[in-house]
């Protein structure tokens, strides 16, 4: 750029009015060489202070990017010789292929006869010799490679000053990256546009200054005109509806980069109406645009966000750590894959699974980033319903900040980031999010790794290079990262005990679990929040198996155990990977690429959240077991089958510990609170509490189990609260009596051997050999294995908070998963898409091949509809708690006082029985005997028999009084109608009934 343009960019009446000075190469025959031009800032203005020109004959062979057919079919409409428009003649018409097929009429990009000229020609009004003084000339670029481009000018500034002027974007403040690196090279402007599809008529063009003048006159800033959109013809691209749409000057403002027309990704979003189910995707001819770029791009790494209702917080923070990931990879300028071209091998796929599911707040966030636009999605295109909206965009915004409630986006510094944004119709659950991103978009891409990211979770600044870097190993067929709970700013998470314990479950399995599987080359589970697949491993039967969930919800077919065993699709996933026929795939740990993910803070969320994974990893569990033959007909190494079998094996034990685990915590509650009672023990209070915690715990397993039956966690909070209080309580308790008995017995073996001590007869005690030295051994090899790991912290924040809460993990999580197998959740069936969005349909105005559409067109509906959703995020309002409807109120209320009445009923009976058999630690009151047995006391059990026994027989004697009373009163009316009959007949009267 000149050195008399000001900094901040050039007010300029359009995107590039005045692009294309081009200087042609020094080497071109018979071209003059044009020297730059200087504009002068004025409102709305550029005054080209000098230009001179060599006049020249020279026509122009077309744009570097056209295919060959395009020039022909410029031939066919008469312009066989698009001269330069500073040599045309004042009355011609000038129509060169940039014009007619890289700006606003996209139309002639079919070769269907009936070319519609949707582009009226410039007349006098725009190309004036008067005119021509004031707008330098458009020249094609025809070496791009030659001299710095030149920056893009500033837009014409229609909309609100404030919006033009300030650093914020909405609600999102642009602002320096707090991570930017201080020697970034900002990445070269390619010029590598990829083939121009389908522009409607009278689309703003920021190439066009015709355009400009049109709406410059007609310019109307109120809401009422802004809105209106009107119906536009437009040609279907291989019988689907695909648009190129101009992304609004209000974001192209924010770039630094230089751009240029051929740019076109930086400057349109492509749109795609899906009217096919994934699978059908590449046969009714939907593609994506990486393959139509005049250089073709390879597509090394596909990122999969799958999304349901998040909110743009959740959204942010994933989209930050994928964006700094993407960065990492550009930085690596000695990788033979990656390097300044990394952006160009990554594609960035969002999944939202529903459109009326998506919160407004995420969809106005990808909008802000340029991959959305309101206004053209559609419900039908002609007869056909449209399954799923699709919209592509590279963009140049970044995400700088996330916090609670403020996101700050960026523009200084940042690499461009491939992104498709595919929006769902309909609910369809994840397994169809995936279905799209696998069986839709990876056939068309081809990556060679596809790495699953669920909304919520950020990966850290080098996890996808590292988690992509398992696979230079041929044999990897997956691998996933450490999982780590975020914990929020200053880890002040940490102070919801039920976080803090989640906190240490994921690290324990990532320090014990994951590290060994791996070792054996099967990982259980690749979590689908954070993981990597090898694409080409995928294909098949894997992928088959995996998807059969998606055919299993449609048809609602295939029993519980499948339809539950779907609930962990991906564990499914991994078996069949490992056990795939011919092959010899494994799957990989890798703790040095982790990610942050959300865990639940709510007592019910939490519940909800473990009972889908408990059963699905039960029922698959069973699977793999059930199957375990299939790894014979891999081409895994003998020694590599016979690890496999000792894997299963482990899985095995690990399943019947898993099953009995109910019953175990109470057995060793109860030895533990028994030996307390006991009089040896020498603690007064310990014949109480083991009374009194016996009843409390089997009252907490029955509530458990009735309101597990019968009510959603959502609708009894505070009972739910109350039992896992209760049992941490108990656990506090145990721990106490383990500590006491372990003394206990040190103390006691210690008198019995003062002469002659040693450790090893500190195992002679059965009771302390096999309660406390296993329990504190499993206990310090947490420790142990945390500090090989150089990651112990864990052990001093959340060590005690998991120890209190495993009793709940054992007995509240355990019993309402087996009680709701039943609680498959897919929630689909029967949902209908609305008819909002209007249709896409042929009509009288159209002709072959053409649709009507109504869209916005004008460059003053494009950034308005942007303002409109960006100020969506104006105001932040803290989130609230979601409220329940008035239909699901009187569901949890009457299912509410259903439990309480089954519960009333169940315990007042199981009081009558302990006071009549002193069962349930009663004797422990009124027996003078130490012995653990218990006994039936006569008198009490007498009294009970004879009081039953009375009743049941004063019931009988009741009803037998009132069945003779009946009879009885049945023949005294039988004698009183007899009477009557005869008085009747005495007098002759005729007597019926």
């Amino acid at each position: 750029m000149p050195a008399e343009a000001p900094a901040q960019g050039l007010k300029m009446p359009s995107v590039l009015k005045f692009f294309s000075l081009v200087l042609i190469d020094d080497n071109t025959p018979h071209v003059a060489r044009h020297p730059a031009i200087v504009y002068k800032t004025e409102k709305n203005t550029a005054i080209r202070s000098q230009m001179q020109y060599d006049q020249s004959d020279e026509t122009v062979n077309g744009l570097p990017t056209e295919n060959p057919w395009m020039q022909m079919n410029a031939a066919e409409d008469g312009f066989e010789r698009p001269y330069l428009p500073h040599r045309r003649e004042s009355n011609s018409i000038y129509r060169t292929p940039e014009h007619g097929y890289g700006s606003r009429d996209r139309l002639y990009d079919s070769l269907s006869p009936h070319k519609r000229k949707y582009s009226p020609s410039p007349d006098r009004r725009y190309y004036s010799p008067s005119r021509e003084a004031e707008y330098p000339p458009r020249i094609p670029k025809l070496s791009p490679f030659e001299e710095k481009v030149e920056s893009i000018p500033s837009l014409c500034d229609r909309r609100d000053p404030f919006v033009a002027q300030s650093p914020n974007l909405g609600a999102y403040r642009i602002d320096n990256d707090d991570d930017s690196d201080h020697t970034f090279v900002p990445f070269p402007a390619l010029n590598n546009s990829y083939y121009p599809i389908n522009t409607p008529k009278d689309y703003f063009d920021p190439f066009d200054y015709r355009y400009e003048e049109e709406s410059r006159d007609d310019y109307d800033d109120t809401s009422s005109n802004v809105s209106v959109t009107s119906a536009r013809q437009v040609r279907m691209v291989n019988g689907n509806l695909v648009l190129d749409c101009p992304v609004s000057d209000v974001l192209l403002n924010k770039y630094t980069t230089s751009l240029s027309e051929k740019d076109r990704e930086f400057l349109f979003m492509r749109f795609q109406a899906c009217t096919c189910q994934p699978a059908d995707f590449v046969f009714r001819n939907f593609s994506l645009r990486q393959r139509f770029y005049s250089q073709p791009r390879s597509t090394e790494m596909m990122v999969v966000i799958t999304m349901y209702n998040e909110s743009d917080i959740l959204l942010a923070r994933t989209l930050k750590g994928v964006f700094k990931n993407i960065r990492h990879l550009y930085s690596l300028k000695h990788s033979s894959t990656w390097g300044p071209d990394a952006w160009q091998k990554v594609v960035v796929c969002v999944v939202s699974d529903g459109r009326t599911k998506i919160h407004p707040k995420a969809k106005a966030l990808l909008g802000a980033l340029g991959v959305y636009q309101e206004g053209f999605a559609k419900n039908r295109v002609n007869d056909d319903k449209v399954v799923s909206h699709i919209y592509e965009y590279t963009t140049m915004v970044g995400i700088s900040k996330v916090a609670k409630d403020e996101i700050k986006l960026t523009t200084e510094n940042q690499i461009p980031i491939q992104m498709v944004f595919c929006l769902k119709e309909t609910n369809q659950k994840k397994i169809n999010s995936h279905a799209w991103a696998l069986e839709a978009f990876a056939p068309v891409l081809n990556p060679n790794v596809v790495v699953l990211v669920d909304v919520g979770t950020e990966p850290e600044g080098k996890a996808l290079y590292k988690l992509w870097k398992a696979f230079k190993d041929p044999r990897v067929a997956g691998a996933c990262g450490e999982i780590k709970a975020s914990l929020g700013k200053n880890s002040r998470l940490l102070l919801n005990p039920l976080v803090a314990a989640q906190n240490f479950e994921y690290k324990i399995s990532n320090i014990l679990d994951k590290p060994t599987e791996s070792v054996f080359g099967f990982v259980t589970v690749l979590p689908g929040a954070f993981s990597a697949y090898r694409y080409q491993a995928l294909l098949g039967a894997p992928l088959q198996k995996y998807l059969k969930g998606e055919d299993l919800k449609r048809s609602n077919s295939g029993g519980i155990f499948n339809a539950n065993m779907y609930l962990a699709e991906d564990r499914i996933l991994c078996f069949e990977l490992v056990a795939k026929q011919n092959c010899q795939w494994l799957l990989k740990y890798v703790n040095t690429a982790a990610a942050y993910t959300d865990v639940p803070e709510e007592l019910h969320d939490f519940i909800s959240q473990r009972r889908r994974w408990l059963n699905g990893s039960f029922f698959a569990s069973i699977y793999s077991l059930f199957h375990f033959y299939k790894v014979w007909s891999t081409s895994h190494s003998v020694s590599r089958k016979i690890l496999l079998h000792m894997q299963f094996l482990y899985q095995f034990i690990n399943l019947l510990v898993s099953w009995f685990s109910l019953g175990s915590y109470f057995l060793v509650f109860r030895i533990l609170t028994v030996y307390l009672a006991e009089p040896e023990a020498d603690f007064a209070p310990g014949n109480v509490l083991s009374v009194f915690f016996l009843w409390l715990y089997l009252a907490s397993i029955v509530t458990t189990f009735v309101l597990s039956f019968g009510n959603k966690p959502k609708g009894t909070k505070r009972f739910y609260l109350v039992i896992v209080a209760f049992f941490a309580i108990l656990m506090v308790y145990m721990i106490f009596a383990a500590i006491f008995m372990a003394v206990k017995s040190i103390q006691k073996i210690m008198n019995e051997h003062a002469h002659n001590f040693s450790i090893k007869l500190i195992f002679t005690e059965t009771r302390f050999r096999d309660l406390i030295v296993a329990t504190t051994s499993t206990y310090a090899l947490y420790f142990i294995g945390s500090f090989i790991f150089l990651d112990p912290y864990h052990m001093i924040t959340s060590f005690v908070q998991y120890l209190l809460l495993s009793p709940a993990y054992i007995n509240v999580l355990n019993i309402y998963a087996f009680c709701n197998i039943h609680d498959i959740t897919w929630g689909t069936k029967g949902e209908d898409s609305e008819n909002d969005l209007g249709v896409a349909r042929v009509s009288k105005n159209t002709q072959d091949g053409e649709l009507e559409i109504v869209i916005p067109t004008t460059k003053s509906q494009i950034d308005n509809a942007y303002v409109k959703m960006i100020n969506e995020l104006t105001t932040r309002v803290s989130e609230k708690e979601d409220k329940v409807n008035e239909e699901e109120e009187d569901a949890f209320y009457f299912a509410f006082i259903r439990s309480m009445t089954v519960l009333v009923w169940m315990i007042t009976n199981f009081i009558v029985i302990a006071l009549v058999t002193e069962t349930g630690g009663l004797y422990q009151f009124t027996s003078d005997s130490t012995s653990s047995s218990s006994y039936l006391p006569n008198s009490r059990t007498s009294i009970f028999l004879t009081a039953i026994l009375w009743i049941v027989a004063f019931m009988a004697l009741f009803r037998f009084i009132g069945c003779c009373t009946y009879m009885v009163m049945k023949l005294v009316d039988w004698f009183k109608l007899r009477k009557f009959r005869n008085e009747y007949r005495t007098k002759g009267a005729a007597f019926s009934v």
